[in-house]
């Protein structure tokens, strides 16, 4: 699976090709990654700090909460978005790095789709299967998260990065990124995206799980989350598209738990005090999911 990924990715200390030699990736300066057994390849310098990636336990509750199919619109908006970005690819069907085009030549028809932030490769895995053909990187801090990244599709390359730092792609090599509910590096995204390329941006509305971040004491979305994203991406990409997606969930107590688990208020939610307030709500209990789908344009 990384195979089909690699003549894309760069070097973390000199931003030089890297190429294959046996289990580990290796740069024209002597810088050496080894491939995970699990089937990733961590890019990271050796100076990055990971914790502020998922936990094991936050990455396995968010599998069984998309898996359960809950987030479904939100994976059917993208993959219908990037659908009519960039419809199925000529070489549809092949995989290989020979058919995927190359990163020096910018208006070649099979860029890489990479999505920042990945998590479990879910995302990226749906919008895949609506693009045969197309290969995607799986970026994440988080091992845990790209463990299961590795293996969400036949034609996903996992890579652990710092969202923060410079990515480990080579320039104008994504013809489309993905960026759901993860961090977003503005001058990073624009330098990988192809001219013309576009950001899909999934980001949660101030009404998103409210009646759980009223119950629950839950971490709240600012009001102007979307005007800040808009302000902060501005210098780099054009807003070309926004759509609202809102749907209510029917939750079961487990199923809090399990959004509860993968999300941000893991790290602030005290265990007891979650128990006692779940035991009051009704199950199932009706949730509302609210999110902002915006499309970014870098200009040609």
């Amino acid at each position: 699976m990384l195979q089909d990924i690699e003549p894309y990715l760069a070097c973390p200390h000199c931003a030089q090709a890297l190429t294959r030699h046996e289990r580990s990736l290796r740069c024209p300066a002597g810088h050496s990654f080894d491939l995970a057994k699990q089937g990733y390849v961590s890019l990271l310098a050796g100076d990055a700090h990971t914790g502020t990636g998922d936990t094991a336990e936050m990455v396995a509750a968010r599998a069984d909460f998309l898996t359960a199919g809950h987030y479904r619109p939100i994976a059917d908006v993208l993959a219908e978005a990037a659908t009519a970005l960039l419809g199925a690819a000529p070489s549809a069907g092949a995989a290989g790095p020979e058919t995927t085009g190359s990163p020096e030549d910018p208006d070649g028809p099979d860029g890489l789709v990479v999505d920042l932030g990945a998590g479990t490769g879910h995302y990226l895995a749906h919008v895949l299967d609506a693009l045969p053909g197309r290969v995607g990187a799986a970026l994440d801090i988080s091992k845990f998260a790209l463990r299961r990244a590795a293996k969400a599709h036949p034609r996903i390359g996992a890579v652990v990065c710092d969202a923060w730092r410079p990515l480990p792609l080579r320039d104008a090599s994504a013809e489309l990124m993905l960026n759901v509910f993860a961090p977003r590096n503005g001058p990073e995204i624009r330098r990988v995206l192809r001219p013309g390329g576009t950001l899909l941006l999934v980001s949660p509305t101030a009404n998103h799980l409210r009646e759980l971040v009223d119950a629950l004491g839950l971490l709240s979305v600012d009001e102007e989350k979307q005007r800040r994203i808009d302000e902060k991406l501005g210098p780099y990409l054009t807003p070309v598209d926004q759509r609202s997606v809102e749907f209510t969930l029917r939750l079961s107590a487990q199923d809090v738990r399990t959004v509860v688990g993968m999300g941000p208020s893991a790290w602030h939610t005290d265990a007891d005090r979650l128990a006692a307030a779940l035991a009051a709500l009704p199950e199932p209990v009706e949730v509302s999911a609210s999110v902002t789908v915006a499309a970014y344009r870098r200009p040609r």
